[in-house]
């Protein structure tokens, strides 16, 4: 069980990087296609910011601890942060894309470990996640 609170700890550590990721493109977003991200990195970051609370909270009731702290946050994520400057349409496209595929692997680790443990709801958790990274993938993928 320790194993699969420590990889919803270091998916909970993933979401929340990206949350403020998506939230510095959400600011920094230029360029011709600024309408149309603008508003879809809104709905992605409120999307993000729902599986946090989600998945702190599945921690809890497993008798985890969620992260908390920025520190550990950045200490355990895979996902690198936004920097502070102006992005182009194509850049964030890409970066969604590298990190969605990241989030969809930590979500099938953890269903894999869910099932090792037989941890039903972790499993039914990440496949609501699967489903959802894998749809986004396949949008993101058609504006490339």
């Amino acid at each position: 069980m320790k194993e699969l609170l420590d990889s919803l700890n270091v998916f909970l550590s993933d979401l929340n990087v990206f949350y403020r990721k998506l939230q510095n493109y959400h600011w920094n977003i230029k360029g011709n296609l600024f309408f149309v991200l603008h508003s879809k990195l809104e709905e992605y970051y409120d999307e993000i910011n729902e599986q946090v609370d989600e998945v702190a909270e599945h921690i809890l009731a497993l008798d985890g601890e969620p992260l908390g702290t920025l520190k550990d946050y950045l200490n355990t994520t895979k996902i690198t942060e936004a920097e502070n400057k102006k992005i182009e349409a194509t850049e964030v496209i890409n970066t969604l894309i590298k990190d969605y595929s990241t989030l969809l692997q930590d979500a099938k680790n953890i269903k894999k470990l869910a099932e090792q443990n037989e941890e039903h709801k972790t499993s039914t958790l990440m496949d609501d996640a699967i489903e959802n990274y894998t749809t986004k993938l396949w949008m993101l993928k058609q504006n490339i």
